[in-house]
């Protein structure tokens, strides 16, 4: 019976999540701090209040509650006193044992006061007199620096009794906020030096993963803080390891069955140039050349350019070198490129990228636009041509390796179904992406993000 009632206790509102959710800081180091912070806050502030509702007020009740007895004696002892000798031995004694200052003026009243600022010692020190005393009274707060006169007003005349301001008030209530409050800042500040250091491998460990991910060395970077973060820091170490042994395998094997063709594909030539050229012999030529093509294309999809150097590079001056190549063969390219955009790429392998695309639009259109855009943290090439397209729902599957839309298998007119395939993988080992979008001149665009 208590679980469902406890279940739908603990049920937020969706509403107020998401409010909650908005308001809560998003990093790790802030919601560390929020939780180390807020306990101490909630126990400041109920020390606090606790100690003020009980300790001060009942410390100050006491002690107002015994000064008015003690004003109270006094002016019945001066009021009882028959002679003068007898009063001035009972301002003595009251100046000596009470440590508080009478002083009488005969036909004298009191002059009525209102106190503007209000004031909860006053307010107590007022119920006290006025339970125990039966004459009209007056308390000055502001009588000196430090004390506080209280006037009596009977019949006879005016009994002033001044007293200090600490018969009445304890300070340590200024103290024990003062030490609650530093304290809890000495502690949070204590609290943020160590979150700050147990963030910082986390940091570290984030920024390693995002430029293993990019395909870039990080020899700064090793195990370091807790044991947890540590363990996901040797777990990242290995998985770059295991990474990098997986693409020099594919690579090797690749290279070595490439190697394996090429020698029959040679002797192949060989011959066929030793032999009467026939109609028979130029078409076996083709295929062997169709078989050559396809070889480089494999090994240059399994190769990646994983072995190249990633380095700060202007890609306003790759695109030139591009255009200008693909100029000599296709003069109708237009590049929009603003200044120098520095951005760390692998130089060769962003080559093939662009130009893969590149070739992908004069292939099928008949002119193409090259763009460079600068975005937050981030840097898009675009690239329109004037074609017949792709339709959406295929625009997936054409990054699929080996995949064609031309189904006339012509490697001329539709390639060997790889070079989509390697501009996203390269293109994703930059830590970006390749997609495809309606063009603007009526084709496809073809849009490079790369993170800067």
């Amino acid at each position: 019976m208590i679980a469902p009632w406890l279940t739908r206790l603990a049920r937020v509102p969706q509403g107020l999540a998401k409010g909650i959710k908005r308001i809560l800081p998003r990093s790790l180091f802030g919601r560390t701090l929020l939780i180390i912070v807020t306990p101490t806050l909630l126990a400041l502030c109920v020390a606090t209040f606790v100690f003020f509702d009980r300790h001060w007020y009942t410390v100050t009740h006491r002690m107002t509650n015994a000064v008015a007895g003690e004003v109270a004696m006094i002016v019945d002892l001066m009021r009882h006193s028959p002679t003068s000798e007898a009063r001035a031995e009972v301002v003595q004694l009251a100046d000596k044992k009470l440590d508080l200052y009478v002083s009488y003026a005969p036909g004298e009243h009191i002059k009525a006061r209102r106190s503007r600022t209000p004031s909860p010692l006053r307010d107590m020190l007022k119920d006290a007199l006025s339970d125990r005393l039966a004459y009209p009274f007056a308390i000055d707060m502001r009588h000196a620096p430090q004390t506080i006169a209280i006037r009596v007003e009977a019949p006879e005349g005016v009994y002033t009794i001044v007293l200090p301001e600490r018969r009445v008030y304890t300070p340590t209530t200024e103290v024990f906020i003062g030490w609650m409050i530093g304290s809890s800042i000495l502690l949070s500040v204590i609290a943020l030096l160590f979150m700050r250091n147990q963030i910082r491998p986390i940091r570290r460990l984030a920024e390693a993963a995002e430029a293993i991910g990019k395909g870039r060395d990080v020899p700064w970077f090793k195990p370091e803080g807790a044991s947890e973060v540590r363990q996901a820091a040797a777990a990242l170490l290995v998985m770059r390891d295991r990474l990098r042994r997986q693409i020099t395998q594919r690579t090797a094997m690749l290279a070595g069955v490439s190697h394996d063709l090429r020698t029959p594909l040679t002797r192949m030539k060989l011959q066929l140039a030793l032999m009467p050229e026939t109609s028979e012999t130029q078409g076996i030529a083709e295929d062997i050349a169709d078989m050559e093509s396809m070889v480089e294309a494999y090994l240059a999809f399994a190769r990646g350019e994983e072995a190249e150097p990633a380095a700060p590079l202007d890609i306003s001056a790759l695109l030139e070198e591009i255009v200008a190549a693909a100029r000599r063969q296709h003069p109708d390219i237009i590049l929009n490129a603003p200044g120098e955009v520095q951005v760390t790429l692998r130089r060769n392998a962003m080559k093939r990228c662009i130009a893969n695309l590149l070739g992908n639009a004069l292939r099928y259109g008949k002119r193409a636009v090259v763009e460079v855009t600068l975005r937050d943290h981030a840097v898009d090439i675009t690239i329109d041509d004037d074609g017949p397209g792709i339709p959406p729902d295929k625009r997936e599957d054409v990054f699929r390796p080996f995949l064609r839309l031309d189904e006339s298998r012509n490697p001329v007119t539709g390639g060997v179904g790889l070079g989509l395939t390697i501009a996203r993988d390269i293109a994703r080992f930059h830590g970006g992406d390749v997609a495809l979008e309606n063009s603007p001149l009526g084709g496809l665009r073809a849009r490079i993000r790369l993170p800067v």
